[in-house]
């Protein structure tokens, strides 16, 4: 049996499902089986992974029911000890599994572990992709509370989970549009501590495209999720439901500066960067409410081009042969 099973859910994947499942197949951790579930692809994406030749990957296909249907299919079917989720155009450095088991085998109270983060944004085939570094969070144990309040996870294709843990908190749910990976690792945290690996190891793509309609649903179902979150919430943490929606704003008024150009999404960034703000005063201060401010700022005062390279600055990508993302 494989100690490690990777679920990618792929969907219409064609143009980047064959970089995801290299990123796999060059990890220097190698006792795994992948199991990419066809969710219903109308491209390329089938045929591109049965040409694939390695007995660790298998394709199972089935009609369309969304990626938290997908990932439970793929749990059904997974024979590893441990489970790791992958989506179809994001990317792991090569040590990702590697440190992560590690990670787990040293902590063997814990449940999950996680890493940090890279935003990949793809500027076209011809543009090399550029990377810019989420926080450096590093909580361990019970994270919790610290999950109620903001996402640091950041995306389905971080964590890799014991199967004690994923068999206590059952299977992703599958109403949610948006936001279910939240939901999730806010059910596992309930009862298993976290451990992070302090390295970049999670390249997730930001695909261009449709900014405003996916954001609105991102939006609308994070305030779900957060319903849904606060309701199995003890009664004594309750009261950081204010810090979590401040989050929630702020991160809403990143992601419009971040995805367009557009003045309507300038001034949808302006709404919920003033509501974070008047839920919470002192967050003036915060350094990262002050950088979106700035951004903001910039966006609407400047010309396009000349507020595009003035963010070049502030953004400060990494680029690949950057050693925390190589080491």
């Amino acid at each position: 049996m494989p100690k490690v099973s990777i679920i990618i859910p792929a969907y219409n994947a064609e143009a980047t499902i064959l970089e995801t499942i290299d990123s796999v197949l060059k990890q220097t951790f190698t006792d795994f089986e992948i199991l990419v579930i066809n969710d219903g692809s109308q491209d390329k994406t089938p045929a591109l992974v049965e040409a694939i030749s390695d007995p660790r990957l298998q394709i199972i296909t089935y009609p369309n029911g969304g990626v938290g249907v997908a990932r439970n299919r793929g749990i059904a079917l997974a024979k590893g000890e441990f489970i790791a989720f992958l989506d179809a155009d994001d990317l792991w450095t090569t040590d990702k599994l590697e440190k992560q088991y590690d990670a787990l085998q040293e902590s063997p109270e814990a449940g999950v572990a996680y890493s940090w983060t890279c935003f990949m944004d793809v500027d076209g085939t011809a543009t090399p992709p550029t990377f810019h570094p989420s926080p450096r969070y590093e909580w361990t144990g019970n994270v919790y509370e610290r999950l109620l309040v903001q996402d640091f996870i950041h995306s389905g294709s971080n964590t890799l989970i014991r199967r004690e843990a994923i068999a206590s908190a059952g299977e992703f749910d599958s109403t949610c549009a948006s936001c279910e990976d939240w939901d999730y690792w806010l059910r596992v945290a309930a009862n298993w501590s976290f451990v992070v690996v302090p390295r970049y190891q999670i390249l997730y793509r930001r695909m261009p495209g449709s900014m405003s309609s996916k954001v609105e649903v991102m939006k609308r179902e994070a305030l779900i999720a957060m319903e849904k979150a606060y309701q199995a919430a003890p009664p004594e943490l309750q009261p950081l439901k204010i810090l979590t929606l401040t989050n929630f704003h702020k991160y809403c008024a990143e992601l419009y500066l971040q995805r367009s150009d557009d003045i309507n999404a300038v001034r949808e960034a302006g709404k919920h960067l003033r509501l974070a703000i008047f839920m919470q005063p002192k967050m003036i201060g915060d350094r990262t409410t002050q950088k979106i401010a700035v951004k903001l700022l910039i966006k609407m005062l400047l010309p396009k081009s000349i507020a595009n390279h003035l963010l070049q600055f502030i953004r400060k990508p990494l680029g690949m042969s950057d050693p925390r993302l190589l080491s």
